[in-house]
């Protein structure tokens, strides 16, 4: 009794739609009808079979194969292409032909030799090496000390704790490497330069000689900065005095004195005319045409 109550009342409420509102009722229900569809799909590729192969591998059974210029590629179904060998079709060459022809083409590639360097702490043989890359120094990487014996120092610290100068850099044989990096302080800023500590040091000791020498002209130039620093403090102090003190300086200070004569006295030996400046005993003598 129910059910026939549920079909008269739907009955009547469709009755009642219009004809617009049925079709959009019918459109949300295909759409609704398709997006259900597409849920229940596991793999969209899953029934496309691939002409150009003869038969498909047991492990890649339930999977879609796409072929690409000559090489099978798997859809995973994640977003990934798995690259897989091309089976050989009946008129292709037989698999003993092939491995033949892949055996001639690796006979007749060209070897390239791997020089192994031997470390100079551990005496291990390596093929690769940061420092060695880098600077050319013969350390692997297992013997690598960044804090202490294989630490980096700025060119510009190199300069100031060894006294070197540019051209014992990047003229001196054999010429320091580096590695450029990014200036933390300002990124603004240039680039810097960082030396391998040990090759500095051992720079340092070629051009000084010994530690002794680097250690006496440090002395020397410490001194000469404290020499340069008094003699610019005694400059200002004397321009601080001339400023302040004027009345010792009055040859800088005074005006330009002008004479003022007084009346004129006429000499008749001689006959010319003197007359005297009334500030200062200066006279001027002269003759009246």
């Amino acid at each position: 009794m129910s059910e026939e109550t549920k079909s008269t009342t739907i009955a009547a409420a469709s009755s009642k739609l219009t004809n617009a509102q049925r079709a959009r009722i019918e459109r949300n229900q295909a759409k609704a009808q398709k997006l259900r569809e597409a849920k229940l799909v596991v793999h969209p590729y899953k029934n496309i079979s691939n002409v150009n192969a003869s038969e498909e591998p047991a492990s890649d059974k339930g999977k879609a194969v796409i072929k690409v210029q000559g090489t099978k590629y798997i859809d995973s179904g994640g977003g990934f292409l798995l690259e897989q060998p091309v089976l050989p079709s009946p008129g292709e060459k037989s698999t003993a032909e092939a491995a033949a022809a892949e055996a001639a083409i690796i006979e007749d590639a060209i070897a390239i030799p791997v020089v192994y360097e031997e470390c100079l702490d551990c005496g291990d043989q390596y093929a690769d090496s940061y420092l060695f890359n880098n600077f050319g120094h013969s350390v692997c990487d297992k013997c690598r000390d960044t804090e202490e014996r294989h630490s980096l120092i700025t060119r510009t610290e190199a300069k100031a704790e060894y006294l070197l100068k540019d051209c014992d850099f990047d003229k001196r044989e054999p010429i320091l490497r580096y590695i450029s990096r990014k200036n933390p302080h300002n990124v603004r800023w240039g680039e810097m330069k960082l030396y391998l500590h040990l090759q500095v040091l051992k720079r340092a000791m070629e051009v000084w000689g010994s530690e002794e020498e680097l250690t006496r002209q440090h002395e020397l130039r410490e001194d000469k900065r404290e020499v340069g620093k008094a003699r610019k403090y005694n400059k200002q102090m004397k321009q601080l005095r001339m400023e302040v003190r004027s009345s010792l300086f009055t040859k800088k200070t005074h005006a330009v004195h002008e004479h003022e004569f007084g009346p004129d006295t006429y000499n008749e030996e001689e006959d010319n005319y003197t007359h005297t400046c009334l500030t200062c005993p200066y006279a001027e003598t002269y003759e009246k045409m």
